[in-house]
Formats: structure tokens, C-alpha cells, sequence
């Protein structure tokens, strides 16, 4: 039997990698929205500590609003979701957006 040499050729691939779009996630202020609500929603959706809570929420009472975090989009998505919905089952009108991150 002939023995049959199999030469393998190295191939050079080259791989880009996208990132993610980022997007802000942003609370408005409204006039029925108690700050200290607002303050327990920044420390419990977005991991703030209670003075970087009262400065964001501060913010969002002088300015109109604050960008809460930046995230990719299905956590942004999420994180809109869940602030919106804990909103609803507290009875206040907050709201709750994102935006595509520049």
C-alpha cells in the first residue's frame, strides 16, 4: 500500500471583535417622586452608596435628570424595567430611560 503525505497549510484568521454599544440609564424627575424614593432606587438598582445616591438624586431634582449607569443594552434594557416596575408598585410616576451612550 502507498503511503500518501498530507501537508496542512496554516491559515491566518484574523478576528475583530466588536464591542458593545453602551447605553445611559437615565431617571427623570417628576413633581410626586419623593426624593428619598429616588435615593432608595439609585442605592438598590444601581449599587450606590447613600451619599452618591443623595448627590444623584440632588441632580435630578436641580437639573431635570441624572444618568444612573452606562451598560450594555439588554442591562440597560433591564435596569429600565425594573426601576419603571418598582416604581408602579410603589405608586410613583418616576420614570426611567436610556439612551444610546456617545
Amino acid at each position: 500500500m502507498p503511503k500518501v503525505l498530507i501537508k496542512l497549510r496554516k491559515i491566518k484568521t484574523q478576528v475583530k471583535i466588536k464591542k458593545p454599544d453602551f447605553y445611559e440609564v437615565i431617571l427623570l424627575n417628576d413633581d410626586f417622586t419623593t426624593m428619598e424614593f429616588v435615593v432608595k432606587v439609585l442605592q438598590l438598582f444601581f449599587n450606590m452608596t447613600r451619599p452618591t445616591a443623595n448627590k444623584i438624586m440632588l441632580k435630578i431634582h436641580n437639573e431635570g435628570s441624572a444618568i444612573c449607569g452606562v451598560y450594555p443594552y439588554e442591562v440597560a434594557e433591564t435596569k429600565v424595567i425594573e426601576v419603571i416596575n418598582f416604581a408602579k408598585q410603589n405608586q410613583y410616576p418616576l420614570k426611567c430611560i436610556m439612551k444610546k451612550s456617545i
